[in-house]
């Protein structure tokens, strides 16, 4: 059973679940019920991923009870703004064949827009009603979040970075620890920058694990959910075979080393 992270609001999510970015849309209804089958329960997507319908086509037909799943989706750039926020969800709903959504996020802060926060006041009212059960963010940085929380007196539950071994955003995850939000790693494997470096292939050779496994694991260890993502039902099973072993102190140190603050994806200040 995958260990849960607690929420400041009284729910939790899974330490590890798997993403449906640029998962194709003929692909996403087999590889999200392959998924939960092979024991996943938490299913990332987004309405800009273009698969919302296999995403809940997939949940449908796992033959997982509902309850036990834990679903998110997001809204897109165009799409904020307060009453836009509220109509680009119910398309989510829509498109998903679900009722409520476990966490609805922000997807991008787009500052330029500065709408987010008219944005994040329809999450509130989503909450509310008891459709997204929590909200959050993705991609915000400590000014937004500050923000936010300033404005409308309401903390996201999870802000979803860019996170991996060579882009580590440890004062980020520490404005996180500080406000009570959950660190979520998006493309956690940094698109395999760094499978080939000592270090990883170092502890990947004491473990017996593969160099995916090995960086999955330091998320976890950083106390971070972490959304791996694979269309193979082997590279689902192996992103999901983290359990078994443990990355030393000594090690995870040795993995702070790898930082460069070098991104795979745009920088939030700038993108629209």
């Amino acid at each position: 059973m995958t260990p849960k992270i607690p929420f400041n609001d009284g729910h939790a999510i899974p330490a590890l679940g798997f993403g449906l970015w640029q998962v194709p849309a003929d692909q996403t209804a087999r590889v999200t019920r392959e998924g939960l089958q092979a024991g996943y329960r938490l299913v990332d997507g987004a309405a800009i991923y273009g698969n919302e319908e296999g995403q809940g086509e997939g949940i449908r037909n796992s033959g997982v009870p509902r309850d036990e799943i834990f679903v998110t989706t997001k809204c897109w750039n165009s799409d904020q703004g307060y009453d836009k926020a509220l109509r680009a969800f119910d398309a989510s709903l829509k498109r998903l064949g679900l009722e409520r959504v476990d966490l609805y996020l922000i997807h991008w802060p787009c500052p330029d827009k500065n709408l987010f926060v008219d944005t994040w006041r329809a999450l509130i009212r989503l909450r509310e009603e008891g459709r997204a059960t929590s909200i959050g963010v993705s991609n915000f940085h400590s000014p937004h979040l500050e923000r936010l929380i300033a404005e409308t007196g309401v903390t996201p539950a999870l802000n979803q970075i860019e996170l991996n071994p060579r882009l580590q955003q440890a004062a980020l995850r520490a404005a996180h620890a500080r406000m009570g939000i959950v660190t979520q790693s998006w493309t956690p494997l940094g698109e395999r920058r760094s499978f080939d470096h000592p270090v990883v292939q170092g502890l990947a050779q004491r473990t017996g694990k593969s160099p995916a496994q090995v960086i999955l694991r330091w998320h976890l260890q950083l106390g971070c959910s972490v959304i791996p993502r694979s269309t193979r039902a082997a590279g689902l099973a192996e992103n999901l075979d983290l359990f078994g072993f443990e990355l030393t102190e000594a090690e995870m140190a040795s993995m702070a080393t790898l930082d460069m603050g070098e991104r795979c994806g745009p920088n939030p200040d700038r993108f629209s």
